[in-house]
């Protein structure tokens, strides 16, 4: 069956949410196709962003202690998009919150969706080799960021190899860059 038979025998019912707090909320979402109709459960955290900051010594990366993992995990600067927050005014803010580096001339290069079966989180990828500011301890968000450095792209790329670098967020953000707008 083709995309446009799928979609005439479907049926999708309206979304219920089953769950929020202040970081997400839990839609469910009664599908039927023919004769089989199931459940999907939906978390839908908003849109995010990230910030790849390139200066003289390297990417800006952060330090923060991440329970799931059990250990500091290096990132790039990055969170969610407020409620009528532009997605550039978002990557400049967060980078601003976490590192105490205020960001000018960001420029989107890549969008993605992490999941698309049960994961709506738009994530929007600026970068930027202008700036002003540089990373300082009272910048630093004792309750999220422990830190921060200035960081080689080359030693990125293999943190990444190595499994030092871990979050998806981080991941493809220095792949991409390296890939897509570092390579030009």
């Amino acid at each position: 069956m083709d995309e446009s038979g799928w979609l005439s025998n479907s049926k999708i019912r309206r979304r219920e949410v089953v769950y929020e707090n202040p970081f997400q909320q839990v839609h469910k979402v009664r599908v039927d196709v023919g004769t089989v109709g199931k459940d999907i459960y939906v978390t839908d955290y908003g849109h995010r962003v990230g910030a790849v900051v390139e200066g003289p010594e390297g990417i800006l990366l952060t330090r923060q202690y991440r329970h799931l993992i059990d250990r500091i995990s290096w990132e790039i600067p990055g969170g969610k998009v407020d409620q009528g927050e532009g997605l550039e005014d978002a990557a400049r803010r967060e980078c601003l919150e976490e590192t105490g580096i205020l960001c000018h001339e960001l420029k989107q290069f890549l969008m993605f969706h992490p999941g698309l079966d049960t994961l709506y989180n738009p994530t929007h990828l600026f970068h930027t080799w202008a700036f002003e500011g540089k990373p300082a301890p009272e910048w630093v968000h004792g309750d999220e960021v422990c830190g921060h450095e200035w960081v080689p792209l080359e030693k990125c790329i293999s943190m990444i190899s190595s499994q030092t670098i871990v979050d998806s967020l981080s991941v493809i953000a220095l792949l991409s860059y390296n890939a897509f707008v570092r390579q030009k």
